[in-house]
């Protein structure tokens, strides 16, 4: 294992809570250069990944070896561009999910589902819906103004932040303080009694819940995903993360419904959330000795932490478009890794939850958001700086900047003894010392 690829492993099942010794079982194979960024998205995929199985391996009481290969990595982060229903490739954004140029900027909207490219139309004035017109309203206001009454209206959209105006951001600072996921122990309840396989009640939507989800499934989970009715998940979304799974419609705010679901999570024995902080408050969803998973995009603090969001616009907001693309326009990562990875980070801090209540019992609940994990990905991941491997000197040419020599070792030079001269300008003479 080379040490970027240990240091992003590590770091991973440190935050964990995980026995530091287990890393040396994990190994990595697999081609090489896949999901190409500025940014190690393929380290924090393959940590992501490499942490999940070591949790898994951790809770069977089995010895390893866990091996990682890239190439599965890599697909599976992009699992929902290589999906085909008979033979028919997904639709992975509507033609409303996009970038906008606004008058001083960038804004990134999300219209995939029918309600929200609702909101967005309402916000911006605009009953056709055609991409011109979105593109008119949208071209005439400030890119924050847009963010604003988008947001306010029930929408989604995001103003392109620099990743210095995300570190200056409220959001941004309450991110920057906390660490990449969070876990409790609420109190000394006994686990619940299993007697059979896991259950795991799904309240997810999208990518990131459902990654986590479907990864528990596969390891021989029971997991029952509950949708409101009217509203499911977009049809190939569900094809590509439910699989393993079984879905069901409850209206909890139907009293039949409300009490079936009650039934449901008194015998489950993880609870995975995947909406915006608060949006299921009224449902009293706290039970003893029950280990739950909360995820949202922002995280459950600061300014933001009762809006919604998706990948795609905390990669806008976190300045992580900004660092991917150009002077021209914004840029994107090679797949929507804050959702797959934080999807693997989930199923991760459940397995190892779980693992810890058999031994210490306790009610359980463990926090994450994209938000998180864009901030790990953006500072604590190691990554190519190519400024780290330049200098600067001055001679007779003026003051250059040169790379810095491939070539070192201890007690070796730390660089020339001499810069350029001008060409043709010296003795045709060897140095006398």
């Amino acid at each position: 294992m080379d040490n970027t690829v240990r240091t992003g492993t590590e770091l991973v099942w440190s935050a964990l809570g995980g026995d530091p010794a287990l890393v040396d079982r994990v190994s990595f194979t697999g081609p090489a250069g896949l999901l190409p960024a500025r940014l190690p998205v393929m380290d924090l995929a393959r940590a992501t990944v490499a942490a999940c199985s070591l949790a898994a391996v951790e809770r069977a009481g089995l010895p390893g070896p866990v091996r990682v290969d890239d190439g599965a990595v890599a697909t599976a982060f992009v699992s929902e561009r290589h999906l085909r229903v008979d033979g028919r490739a997904p639709v992975s954004f509507a033609p409303l999910s996009r970038f906008w140029r606004a008058a001083d900027g960038w804004v990134r909207t999300h219209a995939n589902y029918p309600h929200h490219r609702e909101a967005l139309l309402d916000a911006l004035g605009v009953p056709a819906g055609s991409v011109e017109a979105v593109a008119a309203a949208i071209g005439a206001r400030k890119a924050v103004d847009v963010e604003t009454a988008v947001y306010a209206a029930g929408g989604l959209a995001v103003a392109l932040r620099a990743p210095g105006e995300w570190a200056a951001h409220a959001q941004g600072r309450a991110v920057a303080a906390r660490p990449l996921l969070t876990r409790e122990r609420l109190d000394e309840a006994p686990p619940r009694r299993r007697t059979g396989r896991l259950r795991v009640l799904d309240l997810t939507r999208v990518i990131a819940g459902p990654v986590a989800t479907r990864t528990l499934a596969l390891l021989g989970a029971d997991v029952l995903r509950i949708d409101p009715p009217g509203n499911p998940e977009l049809p190939d979304q569900h094809a590509d993360t439910d699989v393993g799974k079984r879905t069901a419609a409850l209206d909890l705010d139907r009293r039949s419904d409300r009490r079936t679901f009650d039934a449901l999570l008194d015998s489950a024995d993880v609870l995975v959330t995947g909406y915006r902080p608060g949006a299921l408050d009224r449902f009293d969803l706290d039970r003893p000795g029950l280990v739950t998973a909360r995820l949202s995009a922002w995280g459950d603090y600061g300014p933001w932490s009762g809006r919604r969001g998706f990948d795609s616009l905390v990669q806008v907001a976190t300045g992580i478009a900004s660092l991917e693309g150009s002077a021209e326009e914004p840029g994107a990562l090679p797949a929507q890794a804050l959702d797959h990875g934080t999807g693997y980070l989930l199923a991760a801090a459940v397995l190892r939850s779980l693992t810890e209540q058999d031994r210490d019992g306790g009610t359980r609940l463990v926090r994450l958001a994209l938000a998180q994990t864009g901030h790990w990905l953006t500072h604590a991941l190691p990554r190519y700086e190519p400024e780290r491997y330049l200098t600067e000197s001055e001679g007779p040419l003026g003051r250059l900047r040169h790379a810095l020599s491939p070539v070192a070792y201890e007690g070796g030079p730390a660089g020339w003894s001499r810069p350029p001269g001008v060409a043709g300008a010296d003795a045709p003479a060897w140095l006398t010392n």
